[in-house]
């Protein structure tokens, strides 16, 4: 059964290596981004009834206006991927700018609340939908000088979790932990040794037809793509 399914972060990444599999799976895909370059390029590759538009999901209201956009012309998505993310430099927590930490938290955590306050009351409504709110290892456990990174992670398996305990039956929301995957993310921490991992589309071979079979059985699960 075809679906709708939102993807934030959709331009680069995980979310842009996602992107082509679930469209070749018959699902619609609305997804978001920054770079209007990529996003035009989104469109070229995937026309209409797929829609990718400029969204920064730090604003508030620009999340709403996107949503207010899509609902009315595709209903409310069958799964929400909140995939849009940074990292910060590599630093000690001591040396990390002030600015830096809070753009950090504004995507990580609240842009994922944005999009859910815009999405959810509508799934809800409807009674149905997965969301899957993207994770990381760092999220998990811990390492030096990627402290606000780790902290904006261990929000979204926390905020997840009491998530899930609030939806209504048929309904799901999970956190996904992606794995070590060789992203721009991953470079700007790593350099070079991001190499040695797995490609984005690599691992969306996997991932789509994992996140695909996610339901309600899956309701407040830590998950990670094997």
């Amino acid at each position: 059964m075809a679906k709708v399914i939102v993807v934030t972060g959709a331009t680069r990444g995980l979310g842009r290596a996602l992107v082509p599999l679930l469209v070749a799976e018959g699902h619609t895909v609305l997804g978001c981004g920054r770079g209007e370059r990529q996003l035009a390029e989104l469109r070229a590759d995937f026309p209409d009834p797929h829609a990718f538009l400029p969204v920064d999901v730090t604003q508030y209201d620009v999340v709403q206006r996107w949503a207010a956009q899509l609902l009315p012309k595709y209903g409310p998505p069958d799964l929400l991927i909140n995939n849009a993310a940074v990292i910060n430099t590599v630093s000690p927590l001591w040396k990390i700018d002030a600015a830096e930490f809070r753009h950090l938290i504004d995507v990580n955590v609240n842009g994922v609340f944005y999009v859910l306050k815009a999405f959810l009351p509508a799934m809800v409504e409807r009674g149905s939908g997965v969301i899957v709110n993207l994770s990381s290892g760092w999220g998990r456990s811990t390492s030096p000088h990627v402290a606000p990174y780790c902290a904006s992670k261990y929000a979204i398996e926390g905020l997840t979790q009491a998530l899930a305990q609030e939806l209504p039956a048929g309904m799901a929301a999970v956190s996904l932990n992606p794995g070590v995957i060789d992203t721009d993310m991953l470079r700007q921490s790593w350099g070079d040794a991001a190499g040695n991992y797995q490609k984005p589309h690599t691992w969306a071979k996997r991932a789509a037809p994992f996140l695909l079979n996610l339901g309600p059985k899956d309701n407040g699960r830590s998950l990670t793509v094997s």
